[in-house]
């Protein structure tokens, strides 16, 4: 590691612990409440995936909170009072305000401290979408690459980060305005399922459907032969909403189009379930556009 400075990002990455420890970043934590419960952020409690997701299905209506600018000073100033310089990856600001609360922070830090540097990303990603850019970064940082090129490195492959996945319960995305009730209904009741993807505004937008679930995972597949960009040594990363199946025959097909290669798998944790639903089946690559 030759990292001149300190990479913060957030839960909406949706990369596990062990990934924060072994490549030394931090997370800001989002959070939710379920049932009157108030989980993650700073103090609040914490649920396992396999029990938040049991807890969906059974019909809990979980609703999720932005990081405030104050949660997010929190984390930037015990690095800038270290003598670090920060560069954070913010959760896409199509989806959140999260990101607009990363930069308030960091305005008023700045003149606290003239002498240390803030970059402040906007991911326009979200779940391993968002930590595969986070990756990506990681390894430009460790290259020993400054914090403004590390910036600048991040801000020209957003873009490049393709997020394509499909749903198994439509409800979730017409609680959150993705699709109207008439489409979550007729959709549900015809098992049609929507192919989707995050545009370069950082929105969740719908470009395909497939009647039934596993067209609509090859479908991921086929929408990733138009788009990827994949040198021998990119990854592709998976994550999911409890549906460790799915991921197996996902895998399967993208081994067979693609070959062997580093293929990561995650899981989609509470604060991205909770507006995509569980069965939630994604996959992140580097790709021409989105």
């Amino acid at each position: 590691m030759n990292r001149q400075f300190f990479i913060l990002t957030d839960t909406g990455s949706d990369l596990p612990a062990e990934y924060y420890a072994a490549h030394g970043i931090e997370e800001i934590p989002l959070g939710y409440t379920m049932d009157g419960v108030t989980y993650g952020g700073e103090n609040g409690g914490r649920m396992g995936v396999k029990e938040f997701y049991d807890r969906l299905r059974a019909g809990s209506m979980p609703k999720t909170f932005q990081a405030t600018p104050e949660q997010v000073r929190l984390h930037m100033e015990a690095h800038l009072k270290a003598g670090e310089d920060v560069l954070a990856l913010a959760f896409s600001s199509g989806l959140s305000g999260t990101c607009n609360s990363y930069a308030l922070a960091a305005r008023d830090l700045a003149e606290e401290y003239p002498a240390r540097k803030i970059r402040v990303v906007d991911s326009l990603c979200a779940s391993l979408g968002q930590g595969l850019l986070v990756d990506y970064v990681v390894k430009k940082a460790d290259m020993g690459a400054s914090l403004d090129e590390t910036a600048d490195y991040a801000e020209s492959i957003v873009h490049n980060i393709c997020h394509i996945f499909t749903v198994e319960d439509l409800f979730h995305l017409h609680r959150g305005g993705r699709v109207s009730a008439a489409t979550a209904v007729v959709g549900s009741v015809l098992k049609i399922k929507p192919v989707l993807h995050v545009d370069d505004e950082g929105h969740l937008i719908a470009i395909g459907k497939a009647m039934g679930r596993k067209k609509s995972i090859s479908a991921l597949v086929d929408k990733m032969k138009e788009l990827e960009t994949l040198g021998p040594d990119d990854p592709v990363w998976i994550s999911h909403g409890d549906c460790a199946d799915d991921v197996a025959y996902l895998v399967s097909l993208l081994e067979r189009q693609f070959g062997k290669r580093e293929i990561f798998v995650g899981e989609i944790g509470p604060v991205i379930g909770t507006h995509s639903g569980a069965g939630t089946l994604a996959v992140f690559f580097l790709g021409k556009h989105r």
